[in-house]
């Protein structure tokens, strides 16, 4: 029999899901993350091949990036709690398996092509790299074409600890996540004091990066806790949280900007919580706001989030292809159009190629997904 993960309390949050009911904000939330990751990268292969790079640190969002995959982690510990909230029993197994469906299709592909890239190099135990994509010489990140594998397996080690981090969490409330953080927190600081490379460590290790999932757990139940009033305020919300975001990295790009090459920086201590904590606000006032968008505009940023995923693991290779094969445009009196050109082109070609990566190698096997809990029915001694 497979083990169960008894969850107490029930609501009725908003994912697509076939656990929970779909919410359009969710996906345009992915559609977004996935976005600003491109534009990160975008900013850097534009600029490797002569372009002018973002100058304005308020435009950190940019030059900084790499939040968004902050954005990814915060989510993805929000809506799984949202799930957790949902149901009072998750089965353990089907919960794993629903996640392998998900990620291990696409990213088995990639990191395939990577060993094949890597083929005269490759030793026997490089096959190890499939749970620790983020750690030492993976062979993923030996090449920027499937660099951005690096967080897969960091997000498949929060898959197989969230149930009980759920339990927990409900059965002691919000204080048990929070004392979850500064047990986080500590360990940075100690982690600060023996490592060489802190910055690389902070940005793509488990030490730097699981107050980022605790931190989503913690919005989704605090959003539980005052849905109706979040709604009432998310017009109001949505607009001060975005510039909260917009400040946030701003101020990263002002006071330590992301370089792997920077051994250490006392901010990064405090850099992914801080970050994480600023997309959670964001998400709770998108997830709350009521007005609907036009609805061409809708289906595009909803279809964008469901290909989010092929997005972002497939942008950095188009990116470095269209560099490598056109090259930086030059169109005699266009000026700054030339930048424009490329970053629309380059954007449409990846949203292309997500697309039918999308309906090739992930959707036959997400059909194959299926409800992983269920509302424990009543004991005698509760009917009665």
């Amino acid at each position: 029999m497979l083990a169960q993960v008894s969850i107490s309390q029930v609501t009725r949050p908003l994912m697509k899901s076939l656990n929970i009911a779909y919410n359009p904000r969710i996906d345009q939330l992915r559609w977004l993350a996935a976005t600003i990751v491109f534009l990160f990268h975008f900013n850097i292969e534009y600029r490797s091949l002569g372009g002018n790079g973002i100058g304005s640190k308020w435009l950190g969002l940019l030059s900084e990036g790499h939040t968004g995959v902050g954005l990814f982690f915060t989510l993805s510990g929000f809506l799984f709690m949202q799930i957790a909230l949902h149901k009072e029993t998750i089965v353990y197994g089907d919960f794993l398996r629903n996640r392998l469906l998900r990620i291990a299709p696409l990213f088995l592909t990639i990191f395939m092509v990577a060993t094949s890239i890597g083929r005269d190099k490759f030793q026997p135990q490089d096959i190890l790299y499939i749970f620790t994509s983020n750690l030492g010489m993976a062979p993923t990140s030996l090449t920027v074409i499937t660099g951005a594998a690096w967080c897969i397996s960091l997000e498949f080690t929060f898959y197989l600890i969230f149930p009980f981090l759920a339990r927990f969490a409900m059965e002691r409330g919000p204080r048990y996540l929070v004392k979850l953080l500064l047990l986080m927190l500590f360990f940075k600081v100690a982690s600060y004091t023996v490592s060489d490379k802190g910055t690389l460590m902070f940005f793509s290790t488990f030490v730097g990066r699981f107050d980022q999932f605790l931190v989503g757990m913690l919005a989704a139940m605090l959003y539980r806790q005052r849905s109706a009033s979040l709604h009432r305020a998310s017009p109001f919300l949505v607009p001060l949280a975005a510039v909260l975001v917009v400040a946030n990295s701003a101020m990263q790009a002002t006071v330590a900007p992301f370089d792997p090459a920077q051994a250490k920086s006392l901010f990064w201590i405090f850099w992914s919580t801080l970050e994480s904590v600023g997309w959670a606000i964001f998400i709770v006032a998108w997830v709350s706001f009521d007005k609907g968008l036009p609805v061409w505009l809708e289906k595009v940023l909803c279809h964008g989030g469901k290909v989010s995923f092929s997005f972002y693991l497939l942008h950095m290779a188009m990116l470095h292809l269209l560099a490598q094969s056109v090259g930086m445009l030059q169109i005699p009196g266009l000026g700054v159009g030339n930048a424009v050109l490329m970053l629309v082109g380059s954007y449409a070609a990846t949203w292309a190629l997500a697309t039918i990566s999308y309906s090739t190698i992930e959707e036959p096997f997400l059909r194959m997904r299926r409800a992983y809990g269920a509302i424990k029915p009543p004991t005698l001694v509760e009917a009665k």
